[in-house]
């Protein structure tokens, strides 16, 4: 048997020559102190290859008709053969994927891999990491619901800020002055098909410069890259330490991406996809579109930015990142590599990931918006079961109140919180601010009786902290 596979293996290397493609790139000397750090390049691959299988398989059962889009999803989802797990395997794929492109992206720069004469192969992982964050969000949209829809409506409210070519953006976009069927087919042949050809395409490129310049070695602090000697030095130290990538090289990149891999699926088993909103309906304006967990922060940004200068940050926010990033091999691509020797690069990374993160915890919370599907407050909440307070809780509710207010937890934060509000106002102010309202808060005073405004008053009154017991 044995020898039998042998002989097919022998006659298909013989007529394809796979042999002479794969086998350089698996004998491809690295160097042989490369560790852990190194495997986050080819996790990308196994997470992008993740997201091609998976996206494969969904496209099999949805249809990208404005009519069909979001029926058809419900269909994956309720009752498609390993459907609800197939999304739930693209959703986390996609995550994986961003966060792994943005771990490379942070190794390369922090170690100096972007130096002589490896420039080109920061600049096209540049691009990647824009390609991925833009496949992302034209994926959202496939889902075609009520959050979806409106995000894309965001979008293009960002693309009509740029000067002179705005309008011609955001049609472009929607395909058309309106968001329709034109949008989602758009966004569909985009997602699809026009992102992952640019991906494959600067994939290959990325790995030929790879193989071109190698691996680079970890820096080593007073040993700093000179280009008249620097690829001499390389080629020294690979035939005098270096070792094949396969397997002395490889078997760190095989296990982890191995971990990847089940950590992916068992999220996309144990927790499944993200729960599909309302079907799209533009004439719903209290919706909160939000992106995506990788792109909350931005959401977070455009969402506090003041309204004169939005449109500033709307257009040069994202034009000047992407410059910085391009221009980053140009400017400093000789000297030292070493992190020690590098402590703005470190603080770079550090206050980039401090930036974000605090920033999608502010997106997270989104306390400039609703909470529009706010849970009821309980009767332990109340306090109550009758009476003034009681009837005062229902008003708090039914005036949607609570969507913007936070008692113990319920509600939302667009307003101040009003769990220990009655050490804070008086009963006189509560009744002026209730009937004269605030600086985004609607007058009550036409809309409530005065029994109403009493038990809304009684309600809040009763919200102070507990009174210590004595012992």
């Amino acid at each position: 048997m044995k020898k039998l596979v042998l002989a097919i293996w022998d006659w298909i290397d013989d007529r394809t020559g796979i042999s002479e493609l794969v086998g350089p790139s698996m004998k491809h000397l690295v160097p042989h102190d490369a560790g852990w750090w190194y495997v986050f390049g080819s996790a990308t691959m196994l997470a992008l290859i993740v997201q091609v299988v998976s996206g494969v398989a969904l496209t099999f059962s949805y249809v990208s008709s404005a009519s069909q889009a979001y029926e058809t999803l419900q269909f994956i989802t309720n009752n498609a053969p390993f459907g609800n797990f197939l999304r739930g395997l693209h959703y986390y794929g996609a995550s994986a994927m961003v966060l792994m492109v943005g771990a490379h992206m942070a190794q390369t720069f922090l170690f100096g891999a972007y130096k002589y004469p490896r420039e080109m192969n920061w600049t096209t992982g540049v691009v990647l990491l824009g390609l991925t964050l833009v496949m992302g969000f034209t994926g959202q949209l496939l889902r075609w619901d009520q959050n979806a829809t409106w995000s894309v409506v965001v979008a293009a409210e960002q693309a009509g800020r740029v000067p002179f070519i705005g309008d011609w953006l955001a049609r472009l976009i929607l395909g058309g002055n309106t968001i329709g069927g034109a949008t989602l087919s758009r966004f569909f042949a985009i997602h699809v098909f026009l992102i992952p050809a640019c991906i494959f395409l600067f994939v290959a490129i990325h790995l030929r410069l790879v193989l071109r310049h190698g691996i680079s070695e970890p820096p080593t602090a007073g040993k700093p890259v000179d280009p008249k000697t620097y690829r001499k030095e390389y080629h020294e130290l690979m035939e005098k330490t270096g070792h094949p990538f396969w397997p002395n090289g490889m078997w760190r990149d095989v296990v982890f991406g191995t971990g990847l891999i089940i950590a992916i699926a068992l999220l996309a088993l144990l927790f499944g996809p993200p729960a599909l909103d309302n079907p799209p309906d533009p004439s719903i304006l209290t919706a909160d579109p939000r992106p995506d967990w990788y792109l909350l922060w931005y959401f977070a940004v455009l969402a506090l930015i003041p309204a004169r200068i939005e449109a500033y940050v709307m257009i040069l926010a994202p034009a000047v990142i992407g410059i910085l990033l391009l221009v980053v091999p140009i400017l400093n691509n000789r000297g030292e590599r070493a992190p020690s020797r590098r402590p703005w690069s470190i603080a770079v990374v550090l206050l980039s990931c401090i930036m974000i993160g605090s920033l999608w915890i502010v997106g997270a919370k989104s306390p400039w918006s609703p909470n529009f599907d706010p849970v009821p407050l309980t009767p332990e909440i109340i306090g109550a079961n009758s009476g003034p307070v009681f009837e005062g809780a229902k008003l708090f509710e039914s005036k949607s109140c609570l969507k913007c207010h936070l008692i113990e937890g319920h509600g939302g934060r667009r307003g101040p919180e009003l769990t220990n509000i009655a050490n804070k106002l008086t009963r006189s102010d509560m009744v002026i601010r209730i009937v004269n309202g605030g600086v985004n808060m609607p007058a009550f005073g036409a809309a409530l009786k005065p029994g109403e405004i009493d038990n809304l008053v009684a309600f809040l009154q009763s919200r102070k902290p507990p009174e210590p017991q004595e012992h």
